[in-house]
């Protein structure tokens, strides 16, 4: 299927995202089709670039005054979305979970591992204290190293040395995994180290 975003489509769903306070769908693939249309957009520009004319020149810099506007509503559209992915990880590491359905993948991961941290700072810093007993903060699995690495091939859902579940990957998402499970990978040739 064609790439379907456009500037008056971003401005939209910016929009939407301005005027509701609950996070809006958005089509799952839009971060892999706003890259291709900021890719094509930039193609054009250096087109006009080489074109010399009265009328090249004012389309140029209509074209990048277009893509200047392009990367600051993307900029305001993420720093919106993530301000309430930010609030809803808090309300889930404090009522439990919600419904992610508004939520693209990778918007999916950053609110799985906020939760995450947060409720393991809720367990060992608050509830000790209301219990008395003493904060003694570690790393999650005592002596555990992480490794961030880089899928170069797809990995489905696996389950780490560790008894615990990982996955699944595409090509090019990036993890912070468990030292022995990114060795792993790194040696299978499924992933890289970064």
């Amino acid at each position: 299927m064609a790439n379907m975003v456009t500037y008056e489509g971003i401005y939209d769903i910016l929009r939407k995202e301005k005027i509701y306070p609950e996070l809006q769908k958005i089509p799952e693939n839009f971060l892999l089709d706003v890259t291709t249309y900021l890719v094509e957009k930039s193609s054009i520009l250096e087109s006009q670039k080489q074109k010399d004319s009265i009328f090249a020149e004012r389309e140029t810099e209509k074209t990048a005054r277009q893509l200047e506007n392009i990367k600051k509503m993307l900029k305001e559209l993420y720093e919106r979305r993530e301000n309430k992915i930010v609030k809803l990880a808090l309300i889930a590491s404090k009522s439990g979970p919600i419904n992610t359905a508004s939520m693209i993948k990778e918007e999916k991961e950053m609110y799985g591992a906020l939760v995450e941290n947060l409720n393991f700072y809720r367990e060992n810093i608050l509830k000790k204290m209301l219990k008395r007993e003493p904060i003694l903060l570690k790393t999650r699995e005592e002596g555990e190293d992480l490794k961030s690495v880089r899928f170069i091939n797809p990995v489905p859902e696996f389950i780490g040395t560790d008894k615990k579940k990982y996955g699944p990957f595409e090509e090019k998402n990036t993890a912070s995994l468990p030292y022995d499970v990114a060795e792993l990978l790194i040696k299978n040739k499924r992933a890289e180290e970064i």
